[in-house]
């Protein structure tokens, strides 16, 4: 099965931009996902191709034109999952992502200015999605990191199939966050001074131990840093 994306931007330039590297890269040369983009602006009218204008209600900037996305939107012939890109956007979790990796089409709206006419998100029924609490310049950076984090769930992208059940939020850290990793040297003084060592208990070989520790580190960490990911 290979994941398309269609990308609706005013800045197809800006993909793939870094999935055309590495694993992703990697990935999109065997065809385990691929991707087109359609240029919104190619879709306006009038000299100056202008795809916004003023919000009704008055206030700052402008907002892209449901007509003009509607156009573009339609000329795609295999739309699939519907995504708009927006700070107000149910967040974009680990679950999530692994739900749209299992799909076959996915179109990402890439919003610019103060957003897009809500009408076109309610005909057409996109789910609005966020990658935090944050503004950004437009929606490309967001698409690319859902993008990103997609690929990587495709079978044979990571080439170890147990890697993302091991990481932040997988099934074997109980969707918690990772715990602390090591490689040698086994001593590393550092050019402050200081000398760290690979905690003792990763060089004993007993794997029952080290599968303790990780589990005590992940849920010190998790404590620490997101209680809110902690079982109720």
């Amino acid at each position: 099965m290979t994941l398309h994306f269609n990308i609706l931007t005013l800045f197809p330039g800006m993909f793939p931009g870094m999935l055309g590297h590495s694993l992703a890269g990697k990935a999109l040369e065997r065809g385990d996902w691929s991707y087109g983009t359609t240029n919104i602006r190619d879709f306006a009218t009038g000299i100056h191709k202008s795809v916004d204008d003023t919000p009704y209600g008055g206030g700052a900037g402008m907002v892209m034109r449901a007509d003009i996305i509607e156009k573009a939107f339609l000329s795609i012939s295999k739309p699939g999952k519907r995504i708009f890109l927006s700070p107000r956007g149910k967040p974009l979790k680990q679950q999530l992502i692994k739900e749209f990796s299992l799909e076959n089409n996915i179109t990402l709206l890439c919003g610019r200015y103060e957003g897009v006419d809500q009408r076109v998100l309610d005909a057409y029924e996109f789910e609005e999605v966020s990658i935090g609490d944050y503004v950004l310049s437009g929606g490309e950076p967001a698409a690319l990191i859902l993008m990103d984090a997609c690929i990587r769930l495709l079978p044979g992208v990571m080439g170890n199939e147990d890697t993302a059940d091991n990481e932040s939020f997988g099934a074997n850290t109980g969707g918690l966050l990772e715990y602390p990793h090591y490689t040698r040297p086994s001593s590393w003084r550092a050019a402050n001074g200081t000398t760290y060592d690979v905690p003792e208990v990763l060089k004993g070989g007993n794997h029952a131990e080290i599968e303790k520790w990780r589990k005590e580190q992940s849920l010190e960490i998790t404590s620490a840093l997101r209680p809110d990911l902690l079982p109720s």
